[in-house]
């Protein structure tokens, strides 16, 4: 008990040694991190053997240490801390990012797990020139640039054929975690949805469509990337079905080699989902939610996605102060983009394990267990998996 008194003074002096040599010593800045309530008594209790001048900065000190205690939302930082905040009336606006870790329970995998796209990417089979074929290689993301589909528009179609054809089929269910976001909508305190995903799977919830903002368009929907002519979708698929051929060799009713589609609108072979390409600008509506949407959440929820892309990482990096961020993955992809969730300077959680998993646990904790369970029988096997684990 004496050492940890001893301790708690000494912290407690650091933190009126660093307010004392630190000018702007009436900024939050000043403290290095929120302290405790028992450290601010210790810092009173310090004050009395302090001059009059440092009386004065401890003061300010305690002032702002009382405050960012006061601020604080979460009484714990793990699922249980994050579900009574989550189900509290003091959060009532949260924004969503998601990537692709939310639909693997669907049975897509994401990009950069093992089984994903780039993974599995075989550029020998694509219909493509050697210098193309080499830059897929050394990174399978040149399938999806910009300046590659105006040179060549097969890599893209070829890659994309079955997840186009099964978005059709709509192969793929809505994951546990899609409907989770769709019971925080039903309380009333989902403000923004913005997902990473082409997959058109949150557009199978109940979530008014207005609130959800595909950063990176939609697999669902197609057009001209050159004159943005619109085009049926059906229409488009089929176009896909017999000019595109199959690289996976899963449909013996593909053309054996690629031919062009063209558009009916400027007749150049640029047809295609209306994804966003790497090196193409993301939709008006994503900065809209950065300038107006962000800035007044309550919480941020961010899962399934490892932080890497860029703007749609804003997110998370530009989120208000007052607003805890909650990073869902499996992996601490937080870290590799300077999150600390260690720290104690700002209330950020890693909710360690699969997006399905955490939102399974997130909604036992809340009491919204039965909420979920009424999408049972619309949902993927897997998810189904994880609703029986918790109930």
């Amino acid at each position: 008990a004496e050492k940890e008194e001893a301790q708690t003074h000494a912290h407690a002096r650091s933190f009126i040694i660093r307010g004392i040599r630190n000018p702007a010593c009436s900024a939050p800045i000043a403290f290095a991190r929120v302290p405790t309530p028992k450290q601010i008594q210790a810092v009173a209790e310090a004050a009395e053997r302090c001059s009059a001048a440092e009386r004065t900065t401890i003061r300010a000190l305690l002032v702002i240490g009382a405050a960012r205690v006061a601020a604080m939302r979460l009484a714990s930082r793990d699922v249980k801390g994050v579900a009574a905040y989550l189900a509290s009336d003091a959060c009532q606006k949260v924004v969503v990012l998601t990537g692709a870790g939310v639909s693997c329970a669907a049975g897509i995998p994401d990009f950069r797990s093992p089984g994903g796209m780039y993974d599995t990417l075989r550029p020998e089979l694509i219909t493509a020139t050697p210098q193309e074929r080499a830059a897929m290689a050394r990174d399978p993301t040149a399938v999806v640039l910009k300046d590659m589909f105006l040179q060549n528009q097969f890599p893209y179609h070829e890659v994309r054929r079955p997840f186009i054809l099964g978005t059709q089929r709509q192969q793929w269910k809505a994951t546990l975690f899609h409907r989770f976001l769709e019971v925080i909508d039903a309380k009333g305190k989902l403000l923004r949805l913005v997902t990473q995903n082409i997959d058109g799977l949150d557009f199978q919830t109940s979530i008014d469509p207005a609130k959800i903002c595909a950063c990176h368009g939609s697999v669902g929907r197609a057009a001209c990337e050159g004159c943005g002519a619109p085009i049926d979708f059906d229409d488009f698929c089929q176009r896909v079905r017999t000019s595109i051929k199959d690289i996976y060799g899963v449909d013996a009713d593909a053309p054996a080699e690629s031919s062009e589609m063209l558009c009916d609108s400027c007749q150049r072979p640029l047809l295609k989902p209306t994804t966003v390409l790497f090196g193409a600008s993301l939709p008006q509506s994503f900065f809209e939610v950065l300038e107006n949407d962000l800035p007044a959440a309550d919480l941020v929820l961010v899962a399934g996605t490892s932080l890497v892309v860029s703007p749609a990482n804003l997110i998370a990096l530009a989120a208000p102060d007052s607003a805890p961020r909650i990073i869902c993955d499996r992996n601490d992809v937080a870290s590799g983009v300077g999150i600390d969730c260690s720290s104690h300077a700002r209330e950020d959680v890693w909710l360690q394990g699969d997006a399905d998993d955490v939102a399974a646990d997130l909604a036992t904790a809340c009491g919204w267990l039965d909420d979920l369970a009424a999408f049972e029988d619309a949902l993927p096997e897997a998810s189904r998996a994880t609703l029986d684990r918790v109930r």
